[in-house]
Order: C-alpha cells, then structure tokens, then sequence
C-alpha cells in the first residue's frame, strides 16, 4: 500500500516516540496524552503503548512518529507507522 492510499485510509492517527525497535517491522511506540483531573482540575499525565508496523524499518528508537489505526496484522498489532516527525539525533 503506498503511502498517500495511507494517508486518506480511515481510522484513528496519533503521535508518538518510538520506544523499541528491536524486532523486523515492529515498533513499539508510546503516546502520551496531558489531561485535566476530572474533580481536581490538576493536569495528569498518562501513556499508552501500541505496537506498530513499519514497512521498511526506517524509524529507530527515539523518533517522533504518527501512527495510525489499521486492520489486525498479528495478536497485538493494530497500528501501522504512517511518517517519521522527527528522527532522534544520532550519537
């Protein structure tokens, strides 16, 4: 599928930092989403893993990458890498 089908497909696109990449194809990304308390009104902060696919294995850990909801490719993998944001700085 190329990437401008991709891009106009359905589904629910977030962003967020890869955190794994050691498997062929797998990326494990985590979102983090800043809300407010629902009785306190104080910002709490929370996370959420996902597994993604990424085609061509061109993000590494610590990228900045949105993903985007999809059809089950295995038992966890429900999202597939749409763009790299931004790469991590190499060391």
């Amino acid at each position: 599928m190329s990437e401008k089908e991709d891009k106009l497909r359905g589904g629910r696109a977030v962003e967020g930092r890869v955190v794994s990449s050691k498997n062929d194809q797998m990326r494990v990304v985590v979102v983090e989403q800043r809300l407010a308390h629902a009785l306190y009104g104080r910002s709490i902060n929370r996370k959420a893993k996902f597994v993604a696919h990424d085609e061509l294995n061109k993000s590494n850990a610590g990228d900045l990458v949105r993903i985007r909801e999809c059809r089950p490719m295995s038992r966890t993998k429900r999202w597939r890498v749409i763009e790299i944001i931004e790469k991590a700085p190499s060391d």
